[in-house]
């Protein structure tokens, strides 16, 4: 019999997968992955196009802002309409203002703000009631929010916004470590994106977005076994 990119392997362990920020970059690959290796993925991000025209029938791509709780609550329906339980939440979305510190208004903090911290903590909010003590919660910070690491002029408002993602990762697996599910963090480095051009144009970075996303798929499947409230770099250079 044939085997198509669509069908499930019967040896595979079918697991309920969010994604979000899925129409560039790594969350983008990130959904093509895990649909291709038969999971059910749930891929949000404000633009939808770029997933819906993968045709894969076991990915599901919503238009979602996570600022907007309304537009979450769609992503709840569907959860609750057709899965029993999320078992992995890859919090990816990200935003980045590259600007000199004091010409940084309060609305750009607010915007990257918005997305990275805020935007976390709302969908996680959201989702962590439909997962068990086996689920996996995986925050994609960056390099950037690691104390001591090397620091870049004009990220003032995204550095910081990773370094509180990392420390409410933390606080978060205190919090649910009788229960479950478990949160990890992942920081890192340069990766060949559309957000790192449009932050240090010109710069190649030694990982594609497709190498990194297969990385974050294996820790998302496995890490949890291993790891709770930890926070793995994931850097091989700067920025």
């Amino acid at each position: 019999m044939e085997h198509t990119i669509n069908e499930t392997p019967a040896f595979a362990s079918v697991r309920n997968i969010i994604i979000t920020g899925t129409s560039r970059g790594i969350g983008y690959e990130l959904a093509q992955l895990f649909a291709n290796e038969g999971h059910q993925v749930l891929a949000l991000s404000r633009n939808e196009k770029p997933c819906l025209e993968l045709n894969l029938v076991n990915l599901t791509s919503i238009s979602c802002d996570l600022s907007n709780q309304d537009q979450i609550d769609v992503a709840v329906k569907f959860v609750k309409e057709n899965w029993s339980q999320v078992d992995i939440l890859i919090n990816n979305s990200g935003l980045l203002i590259n600007k000199p510190f004091e010409n940084l208004t309060s609305k750009d903090f607010m915007e990257v703000y918005n997305v990275n911290v805020f935007g976390v903590v709302a969908m996680t909010q959201a989702i962590v009631p439909f997962m068990k003590k086996d689920g996996h919660v995986v925050n994609i910070s960056s390099m950037g929010g690691i104390q001591g690491s090397m620091k870049f002029p004009g990220l003032a408002a995204y550095s910081s916004a990773k370094g509180a993602v990392i420390t409410l990762t933390e606080l978060l697996a205190e919090e649910y470590k009788e229960t479950g599910p478990s949160f990890n963090v992942l920081a890192l480095g340069a990766v060949q994106t559309e957000m790192l051009e449009e932050a240090f144009p010109g710069y190649k970075a030694p990982l594609t977005a497709k190498e990194m996303a297969a990385y974050l798929m294996d820790f998302s499947l496995t890490g949890n076994k291993y790891y709770n409230g930890k926070i793995m770099q994931v850097s091989s250079s700067t920025p």
